[in-house]
């Protein structure tokens, strides 16, 4: 039997670069691989604030707009024997947001589509940025998909 687990969130943020919609990605220290914000889900937190509290820690963005992205992260992890199961959140920013790493990060990159895909490592991830492009850059999502955080 292989377990499957959920105990971990993710998520990706959007922003408007003069003009021109951008997408974060970081590039972490442990393992040095580029990806979006991601953590662990604490005790007593839904998931929707842990991706508050995450996006928070790891680039200093404070979370007005946040929404169900609809899509699950899945990957098995052979040194557990366990599926990992991970939602996703997308986070509108406002346009021209900065971004204060925390000790998690060496660098990010506000990137396009294709720029995006091309500097992470792994299938799921740029099947995630499809996904968030066509749902939430190309076409406006669903108001039924927002999160309502107050």
């Amino acid at each position: 039997m292989i377990p499957i687990s959920c105990h971990a969130v993710s998520g990706v943020a959007l922003s408007t670069m003069d003009g021109e919609t951008k997408l974060l990605v970081m590039k972490r220290v442990k393992g040095g691989f580029w990806c979006h914000v991601a953590g662990t889900i604490e005790e007593g937190e839904t998931g929707w604030q842990t991706i508050i509290r995450e996006v928070s820690e790891e680039t200093g963005i404070t979370v007005n707009e946040l929404y169900n992205g609809l899509y699950l992260e899945q990957f098995y992890e052979a040194a557990l024997n366990r599926i990992m199961v991970v939602p996703v959140f997308v986070v509108y920013c406002p346009p021209n947001q900065t971004i204060t790493l925390n000790d998690e990060h060496t660098e990010y990159r506000w990137c396009s589509l294709a720029e995006a895909k091309a500097l992470v490592s792994f299938p799921g991830q740029k099947a995630l940025y499809d996904h968030i492009w066509h749902y939430f850059v190309d076409n406006p999502p669903s108001p039924l998909m927002r999160v309502d955080i107050c």
